[in-house]
């Protein structure tokens, strides 16, 4: 499975469930039943890959203004939720985080953010297609913290100074 095909499927997903992360993920999980348990186990690694791509303080900051705070738990379902948004987004956002702001059409921190269902989804299906757990998708052990310049999620001073578009949009 390459790039395009990882995120068409994703795409489809979110556009068939109107957004909503936990019918995205049940919807992924139909769309790779489809295919054979070696290609599941392709859009598993690239997922991964993504998932500890996402890994970056200033993402965990921008998960924090959005989310009113960001538990470690609230900041690994936000990751997910975000590759769940597609390619644009992830990579925007992973780029700079602070293009959310522009990026995110709408965000409602009760609905939003939160795609933990979507970091299972291959899981799932290889396991309902085989029988069996995902096999180890060889890929390196993410870093014990998050890259970049760490930075303290309560203090919503520094917050609003490191992310002001998103910080104006949707913080406090």
């Amino acid at each position: 499975m390459d790039e395009t095909e990882f995120w068409d499927l994703v795409d489809s997903a979110r556009d068939a469930a109107e957004g909503d992360a936990e019918d995205q993920a049940d919807l992924l999980v139909e769309a790779l039943m489809q295919l054979d348990p070696e290609r599941v186990v392709d859009f598993a690694r690239h997922f991964e890959a993504r998932y500890n791509r996402a890994y970056l303080w200033d993402l965990w900051g921008a998960a924090a203004v959005l989310l009113n705070g960001a538990s470690d738990d609230a900041f690994d379902y936000f990751r997910c939720w975000l590759i769940g948004q597609g390619r644009e987004v992830f990579e925007g956002a992973v780029h700079d985080p602070d293009q959310l702001a522009e990026l995110l059409e709408d965000f409602d921190d009760e609905v939003d953010g939160d795609g933990e269902d979507l970091g299972f989804a291959a899981d799932e299906a290889y396991e309902q297609l085989t029988g069996a757990e995902t096999p180890d998708l060889g890929l390196p052990n993410p870093p014990p913290e998050p890259s970049g310049t760490p930075l303290d999620l309560e203090d919503e001073a520094a917050l609003a100074e490191r992310f002001p578009r998103l910080w104006e949009r949707f913080g406090g």
